[in-house]
């Protein structure tokens, strides 16, 4: 009988990326194999991509007898479930026929069964572009930057040149931020692009797994934001904001 058995001693990591993805997307696959735990979802408008990876090495237990598992998960089930955990516990999944069995383990055992979805939709690969600017820079202050433009504006535009990258949105009001080298890295020609704020706003959550944020874009070409945090990644994709024209 093929088994996978998986423990995670500190499933805060875990528990933060569920929650963030369930923001963008509500069933994906988790994949399961002897690199770990991953998973590549498109949001419902096809506007957005997300993907994480979990390496097994993260685990103290990490058993499994097939070349991979691939999981249908509602995340709003598996994101109540892991929002139990407290510091401290220790989360064991296993899976059981249909079934997703978690075990959050503290002072007490405590045992949970998620009813595992039988999804049929292709799944796509997380793509790899290469990009004109790449700009990595303080995951809070990028935060602050991207709730600043949400403020005044659906939209915010991205410009980048060798030595300066600048995030600025317009409505009835305005908000500019910009950024030399002394305060980003920034490895760029000059690029310019235009986003939705709806998305960059869950986004940015990712700051709650690194420390540190990756944008990279080129004029009018889907951008991509990861952070990172060692082997842990959380990458999303976006596309450009096209504006309408009468």
């Amino acid at each position: 009988m093929n088994k996978m058995l998986l423990k995670l001693p500190n499933p805060k990591i875990f528990s933060d990326i569920v929650t963030i993805i369930s923001e963008l997307v509500t069933e994906v696959r988790m994949k399961v194999n002897k690199e770990g735990i991953s998973l590549t979802a498109i949001d419902p408008a096809n506007v957005a991509m997300v993907h994480f990876k979990i390496p097994s090495v993260l685990f103290s237990e990490y058993n499994i007898d097939k070349e991979e598992e691939q999981l249908g998960l509602n995340l709003n089930d598996l994101k109540a479930v892991l929002r139990r955990s407290k510091p401290g516990s220790s989360l064991l999944m296993e899976r059981a026929d249909n079934t997703l069995k978690i075990g959050l383990h503290d002072r007490i055992k405590r045992d949970f069964s998620l009813a595992l979805l039988d999804l049929d939709f292709e799944e796509k690969p997380f793509p790899s572009w290469e990009f004109n600017s790449v700009v990595r820079i303080n995951a809070e202050a990028f935060v602050e930057v991207i709730e600043d433009c949400a403020i005044v504006s659906d939209a915010c535009t991205f410009m980048a040149e060798p030595n300066k990258f600048i995030v600025e949105a317009h409505g009835l009001n305005s908000a500019r931020a910009e950024f030399s080298s002394d305060e980003a890295e920034i490895f760029s020609g000059s690029s310019l692009a235009r986003f939705s704020l709806e998305y960059l706003v869950k986004f940015i959550k990712g700051a709650k797994v690194s420390s540190n944020a990756t944008l990279s874009f080129s004029n009018n070409h889907p951008m991509r934001l990861d952070f990172h945090t060692g082997d842990v990644k959380l990458s999303f994709v976006l596309a450009p904001r096209v504006e309408q024209t009468d």
